[in-house]
């Protein structure tokens, strides 16, 4: 798993131009643990690198930086409250379930546009974003997409799941 992070770090510069890949290794071998959850999101799809740190913590952020929504982690409802409410046609699971299972965390909508601002993801496909309470206590869901070259920020019944709308998670390292 280190080989394939090293490389596409290499392959990838435009995502991290402020870090080195020596800081970067020290901090996952220190964090060894890290790499399961690296190697869970790559299974899934992810394509897992840095896009620098957070800056609250200082830590590392990995996210998903597939140009499409994770392909193993699509066809999925909101969380467990939608996925429990659907009484027809229910999906495989949620995206909340999912994060959990992976040990990774939902993008907020603002981790969502810093990937973005970096290059462009998710052209044909959409990602569910971490939704706020309010809007999630009335049933509701957010997710995002890039078209026509801007990122736009929609709304959907947390129960709704399509073939193209999958999240994007993230971890701090």
């Amino acid at each position: 798993m280190l080989e394939i992070l090293k490389a596409r770090f290499q392959d990838n510069k435009n995502l991290h131009m402020e870090l080195s890949w020596l800081d970067v290794e020290k901090r996952l071998l220190e964090h060894p643990g890290s790499m399961d959850v690296l190697r869970r999101m790559e299974e899934s799809g992810g394509e897992p690198d840095t896009i620098g740190y957070d800056e609250k913590t200082g830590k590392l952020i990995f996210c998903d930086c597939a140009k499409e929504s994770p392909s193993g982690r699509r066809s999925l409802c909101y969380d467990e409250k939608a996925l429990q409410g659907r009484a027809k046609n229910p999906p495989s699971g949620s995206a909340e379930w999912k994060a959990k299972e992976i040990g990774v965390l939902i993008m907020t909508e603002e981790l969502y546009r810093r990937l973005q601002s970096l290059g462009e993801f998710d052209l044909k496909t959409s990602s569910w974003i971490t939704t706020p309470d309010d809007i999630r206590d009335k049933g509701g869901a957010l997710f995002c997409e890039r078209r026509y070259g801007t990122v736009f920020t929609f709304h959907n019944g947390a129960d709704s799941y399509y073939s193209v709308r999958g999240f994007r998670g993230y971890t701090l390292i």
